[in-house]
Parts: C-alpha cells; sequence; structure tokens
C-alpha cells in the first residue's frame, strides 16, 4: 500500500534529508504556532488535494484512496462546507487515485494518474476524461485566467495543458525536477518540485520552487535554487511570498521569491496539495496520512 511505499522511501532517504537538514538548519525557521480554525474526523482515504467553488462556497477534496498510481476506481472526491462540515463524502466516485484539483467555470478537473477527469459540479458526474499522451503521474492541476488548464506529471518532468478542448503535452523540460504543485501567477506557472527522482519516489536530490514562463516555456529557479524539500502544493500567501507543503517532512513553508524560506507550521508526513483563501484568511490543508483535513488562520 502507499504508506508502505512511502515508509521504504522514507528509510532509503533519511540519510539525504538528514545531510540537509543539516545543511540548511540556518535557513529554515522553527515552526511557529498558527490558530487551528478546524479540523475534521479522520474520514477520508488519502485526501491530497483541495479545491473550493466561491459561487457555490463549497469546497472539495481529493481522496486517492489507495496506491497512488494504482487504477482500481476507488478514489473519489468529497464536499464539504467553509466551516469544516463533510457535506458529502462521496460526491463524485470511480476515480483512479485522483490527485490535485481545480475548478474552471462549472467544471472540476482532476489529476488521475494519466487522464485529466472532468466533472460537473452541479451533478458530481463524469464528463470527459482526456487522456495524457505518454503521461504517467498526473499530479497538480491549476487553471489560468484564460480557462487553460496546467497538469503536472511529476514522473516525466513535464507538464499538460487542456486548452480549447485539446488535451497535449505543453512543456518537456528535466529542469522541472519531479514538478509537483503548480499555480499559475501573471503570465507564469509557479512549480513545486519533488526533486530529481531515481526509482519510485526517492530522488538524488530535493527540490525547490521553479517559475516557468507561460509565453515561451523557459523555465527557471525561484532564486539561487538551493534545496527545500519534496515539495507539493504551492499557493500565494497575498504578501508576494508562497506558502508551499513539504509532503515528506509535512511542513508548511513561507518562500520568498530569493528563495529563502521558514517553517510555519508542521503537521507530519503526508501534508498535500493544501489550498489558501485569501478573503477567509485561511489556509486548509489535507493530511494524507491521517485522512484528516485541517484549517489554520493566517496572520
Amino acid at each position: 500500500m502507499f504508506k508502505e511505499r512511502i515508509a521504504s522511501h522514507t528509510r532509503r532517504t533519511n540519510g539525504l534529508l538528514l545531510g540537509l537538514g543539516l545543511a540548511t538548519a540556518a535557513m529554515a525557521a522553527p515552526a511557529q504556532a498558527l490558530e487551528q480554525a478546524w479540523k475534521t474526523d479522520a474520514v477520508f482515504e488519502q485526501p491530497e488535494s483541495i479545491a473550493y467553488d466561491a459561487s457555490s462556497g463549497y469546497l472539495y477534496v481529493s481522496n486517492v484512496a489507495g496506491d497512488p498510481d494504482d487504477a482500481n476506481g476507488q478514489g473519489f472526491i468529497s464536499r464539504m462546507t467553509l466551516d469544516g462540515d463533510v457535506e458529502t463524502l462521496n460526491w463524485a466516485a470511480g476515480l483512479n487515485a485522483p490527485k490535485g484539483i481545480d475548478i474552471v467555470g462549472d467544471r472540476l478537473y482532476a489529476a488521475d494518474i494519466d487522464h485529466l477527469v472532468e466533472i460537473d459540479l452541479q451533478s458530481g458526474d463524469i464528463i470527459a476524461r482526456h487522456e495524457g499522451t505518454d503521461s504517467v503521474f498526473l499530479n497538480d492541476v491549476a487553471a489560468a485566467p484564460d480557462g487553460a488548464v496546467y497538469v503536472s506529471d511529476m514522473m516525466t518532468d513535464a507538464i499538460y495543458r487542456l486548452h480549447d478542448g485539446e488535451f497535449t503535452r505543453w512543456l518537456d523540460d528535466s529542469d522541472l525536477q519531479g514538478p509537483n504543485g503548480v499555480l499559475v501567477e501573471n503570465g507564469h506557472l509557479i512549480v513545486g518540485s519533488w526533486g530529481d527522482i531515481v526509482d519510485g519516489f526517492e530522488t538524488d536530490t530535493v527540490g525547490h520552487l521553479k517559475r516557468v514562463t507561460i509565453e515561451t516555456g523557459d523555465v527557471e529557479s525561484l532564486g539561487d535554487g538551493r534545496e527545500v524539500g519534496h515539495l507539493d502544493g504551492v499557493q500565494p500567501d497575498g504578501h508576494g511570498n508562497y506558502l508551499v507543503t513539504d509532503w515528506m517532512n509535512g511542513n508548511l513553508l513561507r518562500v520568498q521569491p530569493d528563495g529563502e524560506y521558514e517553517t510555519i507550521l508542521n503537521l507530519g508526513q503526508g501534508l498535500a496539495d493544501h489550498l489558501v483563501l485569501q478573503d477567509q484568511g485561511l489556509v486548509i490543508l489535507p493530511q494524507m496520512m491521517d485522512g484528516v483535513v485541517h484549517a489554520y488562520r493566517l496572520d
């Protein structure tokens, strides 16, 4: 199962992470206390990503429900309120290890191993399955203002794009270094990299934030490219920085545009693709290994 695979990966990388921790101790500040707004019961099955529909006020949560690359049809999407009440646990079903999700208009899009699944927000019905040519591990999803949907493929150093009904392999670049989280911002994609993957989830080096210019596809490191962690979700903090999750270490990080970072919260291994709601002053965090969703108040 997924927990066993990650545990094995953790054992293999303990030495690497220890060395990284010693090398970057001066850059990562101790965890600070944020005020918790709410916490759900452990009702989810590996919650991985959160999306918010402002028109209805609902939050949506993807549930992997098995190995992250297992096309078992057991994955599902949950619907809950902004107060943390789970309104419908199994709102949309029949998915294959769904991970990143985002919303465009009346559609929710979910990364589903090698497909991007399109779901009707009113009914929860699957409308379309967009197959990614040569995709292996589609991970996070980010919508652009023009309605395009960008999807990372962590295992092939690629970004896919759904645009005008066509789902294509938009960018191939080894400099992406295991792209996980994606955020569309001012004509760029901000990408959280997992690191240089060598075997399964094992890495030679851990990741940092990247910036991709959408117009040209050029990839650059944010700041000086220093190693930060096995990065997952990427969200703006509303003050020019980014709130980023480190899945392996369970940290919520604040990363500055120059690459400097600090740890502001730790919830344990499995902290995944979170959501920042600036209007509500909330950061909402899925904890995969515990089956829980947390909400904390932002300063």
